[in-house]
């Protein structure tokens, strides 16, 4: 006798056990299948799981030193102020020289870690990126340009890490 596992059996004998033993094999067929539907299911489940977790994992690693780096901007900002006062003073000496030469290695380090400046001067004014101070008319530029910046925003990867301080443009009346 070599029957396959989905062929029905014959029950033409009339035999009431053998109906019965035919009705406990599509039973236990139908609940293979409910099982290995299951089976499925879970091992997409984990599946997706696993891929989640690991874009958790990098984006977690990505953006560790998130928190480090927003500490230390108030320091880029007091060297940035350190040269623009010099630079307005007229001073030219060694000193400005050097916290020129310590603010671009400042900017390198950020570089390096995947943190930058947005870039803000004659920018739309985008939400997501600045913050609004105050507004001035101006009829020289379009409504909604970033006229000065008074506060560098930063960018680490894709995400704001500080939005930039800015006046935006008004139509002048």
């Amino acid at each position: 006798m070599n029957e396959s596992p989905h062929e029905p059996i014959d029950v033409s004998d009339g035999d009431a056990g053998a109906h019965e033993l035919q009705q406990k094999l599509v039973a236990t067929e139908q609940e293979r299948d409910r099982y290995l539907l299951l089976v499925r299911e879970k091992q997409a489940e984990f599946e997706n799981y696993q891929k989640r977790a690991a874009r958790d994992r990098d984006r977690e690693r990505l953006y560790q030193y998130q928190p480090f780096a927003a500490e230390l901007l108030p320091v880029y900002d007091n060297l940035e102020r350190a040269v623009s006062a010099a630079q307005q003073a007229g001073e030219q000496g060694a000193l400005v020289v050097g916290v020129q030469a310590t603010l671009a290695q400042f900017l390198e380090v950020l570089r390096r870690f995947g943190i930058t400046k947005v870039n803000s001067q004659g920018q739309p004014f985008d939400p997501n990126k600045h913050q609004a101070v105050s507004q001035m008319p101006n009829a020289e530029v379009p409504a909604g340009t970033v006229l000065h910046v008074l506060q560098q925003g930063f960018l680490m990867h894709d995400q704001v890490l500080r939005p930039a301080h800015v006046i935006v443009s008004v139509a002048a009346e």
